[in-house]
């Protein structure tokens, strides 16, 4: 079983605004709404790839019901704690006429410190039966920002592997409690290591060889056409092993990019989790993230055209620059 925490879930509605301007009124030519938060899209993902997954973190009120409701209507299963305050709405405007998006995302609720226990006992008990925990998206009000750290050590007693999405502080405080794998695109890999990066290869690797010395044993840096990634060394290797995964031909035309980085997650967990080896779990990430461009709505994908865009990704295996001493 994979195990999906999103502590700030929420009612995601993306609306198709042609020609939007601020300070106009205008009227959708199509909209969804759908459960969301980080890692609700990758639990959506997971299910759609045939993989056992249960959806779990904070809900409350209307909106609340409505996110488990929705989840349970997919078929998506979950064990949420409710809380006393409401979930929140986020709301996503894209421009089809020239492909801009624009987010409003609420900053959630407040969480009580007897809500956040009931969390942790509830999260504790189900991995007692799960092999893989992802903890991805934002933390709601009044939320420890060390929590991620907390739950990645427990977590790690019981023999789970730990995938962590997230940004800012409660991403710097879980690197240090050495999660498995971290999955940050390349801004927030950034603002993680504290320095921007230009378009030199040898920088992507450096990044990366940062974030694992911050103390992550793994990290993909999801990027615009694929990602960058350092593994653990493999088998008969002494030297963690280098990637960059990306689709050979960038002419795929995105509809919207919103949630494909919980696409890329959520390939990457599902290929790992059936034991395949790295390089294919990336290019599986890669080809999930890229479908995902192609609908409106976070956390959609077709199964079958991922498996056409598979064949499309090219795996190269870059030298790792030499450490200047």
């Amino acid at each position: 079983m994979i195990i999906t925490v999103t502590l700030n879930s929420a009612i995601d509605k993306t609306l198709s605004v042609p020609n939007f301007r601020l300070g106009r009124r205008h009227r959708t030519v199509e909209q969804t709404t759908m459960p969301g938060g980080k890692g609700v899209n990758v639990a959506r993902v997971l299910k759609a790839l045939g993989q056992p997954v249960i959806a779990t973190g904070f809900t409350g009120g209307a909106t609340g019901t409505r996110i488990v409701d929705q989840l349970t209507q997919l078929s998506v299963l979950s064990d949420f704690v409710r809380i006393r305050e409401e979930s929140r709405t986020n709301t996503a405007v894209i421009d089809p006429t020239t492909g801009e998006q624009t987010e409003i995302n609420e900053r959630g609720p407040k969480v009580s410190a007897q809500e956040v226990e009931l969390f942790v006992d509830k999260l504790l008990y189900l991995a007692k039966g799960a092999s893989m925990c992802v903890f991805a998206g934002s933390l709601p009000r009044e939320v420890d920002t060390d929590i991620y750290a907390g739950l990645i050590r427990e977590l790690r007693r019981l023999g789970v592997t730990t995938v962590v999405d997230t940004d800012g502080d409660p991403l710097r405080r879980a690197v240090r409690a050495e999660p498995d794998v971290i999955s940050p695109n390349v801004l927030e890999a950034e603002e993680l290591v504290g320095h921007e990066f230009t378009d030199d290869p040898d920088e992507w690797a450096i990044a990366t060889r940062e974030m694992c010395e911050l103390g992550a044993r793994e990290a993909l840096m999801t990027m615009g056409d694929g990602c960058f990634a350092r593994m653990r060394p493999e088998d008969g290797e002494t030297e963690p092993a280098i990637y960059r995964v990306r689709l050979a031909s960038p002419a795929l035309e995105p509809r919207a990019t919103i949630g494909s980085g919980d696409a890329f997650l959520a390939g990457y967990v599902a290929a790992r989790y059936t034991g395949r080896p790295a390089a294919e779990c990336l290019a599986y990430g890669v080809a999930c993230g890229a479908e995902s461009t192609q609908h409106l709505g976070a956390g959609l994908i077709d199964r079958e055209r991922v498996e056409r865009l598979l064949a499309e990704t090219v795996i190269e295996r870059p030298e790792m620059p030499a450490e200047v001493s």
